[in-house]
């Protein structure tokens, strides 16, 4: 059985025991022939002699004793094939699965603050913020994540989508006001909730979870951001908040630093209410470092269910047998119609 594995590369046999069938037809051939009691043949009909006749074929020869080899392939090859051989394919893991994540980001004029230093170089908040997003979105393979930013209004730039790219690119290109100049938070809370009970019916359930970043206070919108987290409790929704920002804007004198104001404007008790009403955490962010641990924190808090163990699919290899054993019985056929 090994050799006839390396022939047909393959690796076993899904029912090896009808590979015994082979030799079915030599043993029918040495079962005596069926006699009545007398001795004489068991049938007796009319037209037993041309039974005869055709038997030896036009030649008159007597059909020769045995079972002949080509036939006998046809028969071992279709007796492989029924045996499915079967090659096991290359390794597979089961896909990641994760969190509904949606990311709602404060796009208001307070964002363009620049009060944070990244590399070296101080930018303004959306800045460092877009950088850290970036290393969070690289850790999240099974999510299937989405993007809101809101100003005066709430706006979804992309649906929930295993694309983490395209959430990335989508990121890459807000700039602050593109939302407007305001902080609509309750808006921004009630949109991603809305966003996140709109899956597919046969997808498999998954925590919703939306991280909220943030730098002001809420003033404007239609809905109160207490009551938009009442309805994200209740839809099943879990915030994590986080009020971002640092002492403000500031011009150097002298070598030194001088604060122009600006910062410090956050409603960190109301985010903080927002969080506990939904089973998340609060954070509070005045620097770049503290933002990058904070977003690493929640990817523990969070963690993704990494992939099952890997698999080698069956491939059935029958086919070829299969095929083979049809082709050596047409080759038969046409011999016996020639040579009648």
């Amino acid at each position: 059985m090994n050799l006839l594995r390396e022939l047909l590369d393959i690796d076993g046999f899904a029912w090896p025991w009808l590979l015994l069938a082979a030799a079915l037809p030599w043993l029918l051939q040495l079962l005596p022939p069926l006699r009545s009691a007398n001795g004489e043949a068991a049938l007796r009909v009319p037209w037993h002699r041309r039974l005869r006749e055709v038997a030896a074929g036009s030649s008159g020869r007597p059909h020769p004793r045995g079972f002949p080899w080509l036939r006998w392939l046809a028969w071992c090859l279709l007796c492989v094939a029924a045996a499915r051989p079967q090659q096991l394919g290359p390794p597979m893991a089961p896909p990641q699965t994760g969190r509904e994540l949606m990311l709602a980001v404060d796009l208001s004029a307070s964002m363009g603050e620049e009060d944070m230093e990244l590399g070296g170089h101080i930018v303004d908040r959306l800045t460092a913020a877009k950088a850290v997003l970036a290393d969070f979105l690289d850790r999240r393979a099974g999510d299937r994540v989405g993007l809101i930013v809101f100003g005066d209004r709430a706006y979804a730039l992309t649906p929930l989508t295993p694309d983490r790219e395209s959430v990335r690119q989508q990121l890459d290109g807000t700039v602050v006001g593109l939302a407007g100049r305001a902080t609509a938070l309750g808006d921004a809370i009630a949109l991603a909730t809305k966003r996140l009970q709109q899956r597919d019916a046969n997808a498999p359930a998954r925590d919703r979870v939306l991280i909220l970043l943030t730098d002001g206070v809420n003033t404007a919108g239609l809905l109160e951001p207490e009551r938009a987290a009442q309805i994200a409790r209740d839809a099943g929704v879990r915030i994590h908040a986080i009020a971002f920002g640092g002492a403000g804007a500031a011009v150097s004198v002298f070598g030194f630093q001088l604060p122009l104001g600006g910062g410090d404007e956050v409603d960190e008790a109301g985010l903080a209410k927002i969080a506990e009403l939904t089973g998340g955490r609060f954070f509070r962010a005045r620097a770049v470092d503290e933002l990058a641990g904070i977003y690493a924190e929640i990817d523990r808090m969070e963690p993704v269910q990494r992939a099952g163990q890997v698999v080698r699919p069956r491939i059935e290899r029958y086919p070829l047998p299969l095929g083979l054993a049809l082709a050596l019985g047409g080759v038969v056929l046409l011999a016996r119609r020639r040579a009648a």
